[in-house]
C-alpha cells in the first residue's frame, strides 16, 4: 500500500512539473536570430510613441516576454532609424516595450540587441554599454503653459522661482539638478515618463519641463496650451556637451554590431534624418496616437 501511495505521489509531482514548464512555455517564447530585438519606452514622443494601428508604417510592440501587445504599435523617429537598420540587417524588427531604467539591464541581459530610444551616450552610460556614431543631435529646452508665468522667458535666469522637473534618469534630470539651483529654478523630484511630465503642467503641479526640441514641437502640437521656450546650449541655455545632446544606439560592451550600424547610419545623410523628424513630428500628433497610459 505504501509503495503504491508513493508511486502515485511521484506521478502527481511529475505531473504538476510538467503543467508548470508548459504554463512558463506559454507566457515566454525564446529569441529568434533572425529578429532583431530592440528596446523602447514607446511614450517618448516624436522620437518612439505608442499608436493604436499599424497605420503609417509603425510596427508591432511586444512586451519583455515577446508577446504582442494589443492594439500597440510603435512609430516615431528611434523607429524608423531601427527599421532601417533591421532591414540592413536583413532582419525583421521586433520592438520590447521596457520602462526607461529597465533598458540597459535588458541590453546586458540579452532581452534586447540594442536600444534605440532617443538615449545620449554619456559618460556613465559608457561605463555599461557602448554607442554607436549619433544618429541624431538635439537641444535641450523648456516646456512651459503659455498662460503661464514664463511663457516669454528668453533664457534659463528668466525662469527664477520657476518649479521644473525632468524625466528620471536622464542627461534632462542631471542638467536640470545640476544647473537648475544657479539660477534661481527649483528643480522637482523627476517623472517617470513624458507623459507624467505633460499631466503635471497641465495640472499645473509644475511650471515648465525640461525636453529636446523635436519632443518639445511635437508637445506644443498636442497640447495647445502649451508652448516652449527655444533655448540654445551653452548660452541661453543648458551647459551641456556634444555626448550630452547627441542621441546614439545603444549596444552590448564590445559587440560586433557596433562597426555594422555606424556603416548603416553613413548612409542616411543630415537631409533624410532631417526628413525623418519631420515626419515624425507630424504623425505623432495623430488621431491614432496614445497620449498617455
Amino acid at each position: 500500500m505504501k509503495k503504491i501511495t508513493k508511486a502515485l505521489l511521484i506521478l502527481t509531482v511529475v505531473a504538476i512539473v510538467a503543467t508548470f514548464a508548459f504554463a512558463l512555455a506559454a507566457c515566454s517564447e525564446s529569441k529568434d536570430e533572425n529578429k532583431l530585438y530592440v528596446g523602447l519606452e514607446c511614450a517618448y514622443s516624436p522620437f518612439n510613441y505608442t499608436q493604436r494601428d499599424d497605420g503609417n508604417g509603425a510596427v508591432q510592440i511586444y512586451n519583455t516576454n515577446y508577446k504582442a501587445m494589443r492594439n500597440s504599435y510603435a512609430n516615431g523617429y528611434d523607429v524608423m532609424i531601427a527599421q532601417k537598420i533591421a532591414q540592413s540587417l536583413g532582419k525583421e524588427l521586433v520592438v520590447v516595450k521596457m520602462e526607461w531604467d529597465s533598458l540597459i539591464p535588458a541590453l546586458n541581459a540579452g532581452t534586447v540587441d540594442m536600444i534605440i530610444a532617443g538615449m545620449s551616450p554619456t559618460d556613465e552610460r559608457k561605463e555599461q554599454i557602448d554607442f554607436s556614431e549619433p544618429y541624431y543631435q538635439s537641444n535641450l529646452v523648456l516646456v512651459v503653459r503659455s498662460d503661464g508665468d514664463y511663457a516669454d522667458a528668453k533664457s534659463l535666469d528668466d525662469f527664477r522661482g520657476a518649479k521644473v522637473a525632468a524625466q528620471k534618469g536622464t542627461f534632462h534630470d542631471d542638467a536640470l539638478q545640476a544647473q537648475g539651483p544657479s539660477h534661481g529654478i527649483i528643480p522637482q523630484t523627476p517623472l517617470a515618463d513624458f507623459p507624467a511630465l505633460i499631466n503635471a503642467l497641465n495640472t499645473k503641479a509644475i511650471d515648465a519641463y525640461v525636453a529636446e526640441e523635436p519632443g518639445a514641437i511635437e508637445n506644443c502640437a498636442s497640447n495647445p496650451n502649451f508652448t516652449y521656450v527655444r533655448l540654445q546650449n551653452n548660452d541661453t541655455g543648458f551647459t551641456a556637451t556634444d555626448a550630452d545632446t547627441a542621441i546614439a544606439v545603444g549596444v552590448k560592451k564590445g559587440s560586433d554590431l557596433t562597426a555594422r550600424i555606424n556603416e548603416i547610419l553613413a548612409t542616411v545623410t543630415q537631409q533624410q534624418r532631417g526628413e525623418l523628424m519631420n515626419r515624425a513630428i507630424e504623425l505623432s500628433s495623430g488621431d491614432n496616437v496614445v497620449t498617455s497610459e
